[in-house]
C-alpha cells in the first residue's frame, strides 16, 4: 500500500507564516521555507539578484535568519544579511537599495512572544500578492515531499554573504520624505514606545538634536516583550498612556514588534483607535498637504475614508483584508495612501508597504499642521465626516462547527440588525452588513484557525456593542 504524504504544516496567513517556536517554528521548517523561496527565485530567473534577509528582536531571530542565509548560499543565491535587528519596512526598503530579488524577514510581527515567523517581500518591496504566496506554498510542498533542502556553513559562503545595517539608508529615506528639521525644532513634547521591538532608537535618531522633547520607553531587547503582545492597541499600551499626562506630553506614538503598525495616544492619555487614525491621516493629507489620488482601504477599516473621498473628490478602492491585496492596488493606481484596520498604513512616494515609523512621523507633522491639541483634531475629523466608534470581537469555536457556522451567513440575509434595517450586504471578504445610519458589521472567518472575527464601526459606542452582540447571535456563538 502506497504511503500517504503527511499534510504540510507550514501555512501562510494574511501576512506570512507564523507558528510557535519549537513546535512548528523550527530550524528544520525555516530551512524548508528558505529552500522553497530559493526555488521560487530560480523559477523566476531571479536567483542572480540575491535576497535580503532581515530579522526582528524576537527570541532566536538572528539564528533563524542565519539558517535562511545558509540555505540561500547553498543554492548559489547571494544573501544580503542584516547585521542587526531591523524593522520590516527597513528590510523591505533594502530590497530597492540592493536591487535584490526580494526579502525574507524573520518576524512574527505583533504575535505573542512564543511565536516567530517568516515574511516574504518581492522585488517591489511590498507584501507578496496571493499568487506569489501560493507559488511559495507549492514549493514548500515539493521540498517536504522530496526532502530537498540544501544548506551549508556560512563560513564556507563568504563570497555570497553581504552583511549590512538596514536602518541606515532607510532612516535617511524617511528624512527625504518628512521635513525632520521642522519637527526637531518644534516645541512638541513626545513619548514613543517601540514595544521592545526592532524600531527602538529610530525616533530618537530621527528627531533628536533640536528643541523637540522626546522620551522613548521600552527601548531594550526583551524577547518576552514585557509580558504583553507587541501590538500597539489600548490594552497593551498602559505604560505609554500613563506616561503622556505624567510628562505633560502632546502625544504618544507606538509601533509594533516589527514596526509596520502604529498606535496613537492623545495629550490626555487616551488611545485613538486604528480607524480614527486612518481618518486623521487621510484628512491631513487631503486638507493640509493638498494630496490627491486614490485611497485604498481594506473591507475591515473605516467608512470615514469613503466620506472623505467624496468630500474631496478622490476615488476610494476597497479590498479584502491584508496588504497582499492593498499593496498591488496602490502600485496599480499610484494611490496616495493605503490602510487597514490593524493599524498599518502605506504612503505614496515610499514602498507600497505598511510603515509604522513613517506613519508616526506623518502624525507628528499633522500636529504641527493643525497647531491644536490632538484630541481637538479628532473632534474636527468627526465633525467633518460624522461619528465613528470602532470595536471588534474574536470568537473561537470547535473546529467541527466551521461549516455549520459559515452556513448561517449564506443565502438570504436578515432584514434588520440591532434594531436597524440593513441597507445592503457586501461580500468582498466575509459578510459586511451596512445599516441605514452608515454603521456596519463585518463577519470574517480565519482561514488558518477556528476563529471568527466580528468588526463594527458604529455611530455610537452603545450601538457598536449591540451590533457585535447581534453578529455573535447570528453565528450561534453566544
Amino acid at each position: 500500500m502506497a504511503e500517504t504524504a503527511a499534510p504540510n504544516p507550514i501555512k501562510f496567513g494574511t501576512d506570512g507564516w507564523r507558528a510557535a517556536i519549537a513546535d512548528l517554528y523550527t530550524f528544520e521548517n525555516v530551512r524548508v521555507v528558505a529552500q522553497a523561496t530559493a526555488n521560487y527565485l530560480k523559477d523566476r530567473g531571479q536567483e542572480g539578484d540575491g535576497l535580503v534577509v532581515g530579522y526582528d528582536m524576537r527570541f532566536g531571530s538572528e539564528y533563524f535568519a542565519a539558517a535562511v542565509a545558509e540555505v540561500l548560499t547553498a543554492n548559489g543565491i547571494k544573501a544580503f544579511l542584516a547585521s542587526n535587528a531591523a524593522s520590516t519596512p527597513a528590510v523591505s526598503y533594502s530590497i530597492l537599495t540592493h536591487h535584490a530579488g526580494g526579502a525574507a524577514m524573520i518576524t512574527a510581527s505583533h504575535n505573542p512572544w512564543t511565536d516567530n515567523g517568516y515574511k516574504y517581500k518581492p522585488e517591489y518591496a511590498g507584501s507578496a500578492d496571493p499568487k506569489t504566496i501560493e507559488a511559495i506554498e507549492t514549493q514548500t510542498d515539493i521540498v517536504l515531499r522530496d526532502h530537498s533542502v540544501r544548506t551549508q556553513d556560512l563560513h564556507q559562503a563568504d563570497a555570497l554573504i553581504d552583511s549590512f545595517d538596514p536602518s541606515q539608508l532607510y532612516l535617511r529615506r524617511l528624512g527625504e520624505i518628512i521635513d525632520l528639521d521642522r519637527l526637531r525644532h518644534s516645541r512638541l513634547n513626545l513619548v514613543v514606545d517601540p514595544m521592545y521591538g526592532s524600531a527602538m532608537s529610530y525616533f530618537p535618531r530621527l528627531l533628536n538634536g533640536g528643541s523637540l522633547q522626546l522620551l522613548e520607553l521600552n527601548n531594550e531587547r526583551n524577547p518576552f516583550f514585557g509580558g504583553v503582545n507587541p501590538e500597539p492597541i489600548a490594552k497593551n499600551l498602559a505604560k505609554l498612556m500613563s506616561a503622556i499626562p505624567a510628562n505633560k506630553a502632546d502625544a504618544g506614538v507606538a509601533v509594533d514588534g516589527d514596526a509596520d503598525r502604529v498606535g496613537l495616544v492623545d495629550e490626555k492619555g487616551n488611545f485613538i483607535n486604528q480607524l480614527l487614525v486612518y481618518g486623521l491621516l487621510i484628512m491631513y493629507l487631503l486638507e493640509k498637504k493638498g494630496w490627491r489620488g486614490v485611497i485604498v482601504k481594506s473591507v475591515s477599516t473605516t467608512s470615514m475614508a469613503n466620506r472623505l473621498g467624496e468630500k474631496f473628490g478622490v476615488e476610494v478602492i476597497e479590498t479584502p483584508v491584508g496588504f497582499k491585496y492593498i499593496g498591488p492596488q496602490m502600485r496599480e493606481h499610484d494611490a496616495m495612501i493605503g490602510g487597514e484596520e490593524s493599524g498599518g498604513y502605506a504612503f505614496r512616494g515610499h514602498i507600497p508597504e505598511r510603515d509604522g515609523v513613517l506613519a508616526g512621523l506623518y502624525l507628528l507633522d499633522m500636529l504641527l499642521a493643525y497647531d491644536t491639541p490632538l484630541s481637538k483634531i479628532v473632534e474636527r475629523l468627526q465633525t467633518m465626516v460624522g461619528p465613528s466608534y470602532y470595536d471588534r470581537i474574536d470568537s473561537r469555536f470547535a473546529p467541527e462547527r466551521r461549516q455549520e457556522i459559515l452556513a448561517r451567513f449564506q443565502g438570504e440575509h436578515p432584514a434588520t440588525l440591532a434594531g436597524q434595517s440593513i441597507d445592503h450586504v457586501q461580500t468582498i471578504d466575509g459578510y459586511k452588513y451596512f445599516l441605514a445610519d452608515g454603521s456596519w458589521l463585518l463577519v470574517r472567518a480565519s482561514g488558518t484557525e477556528p476563529l471568527i472575527r466580528f468588526y463594527t464601526e458604529a455611530t455610537s459606542p452603545e450601538l457598536g456593542k449591540e451590533i457585535l452582540q447581534a453578529g455573535q447571535e447570528m453565528a450561534g456563538l453566544t
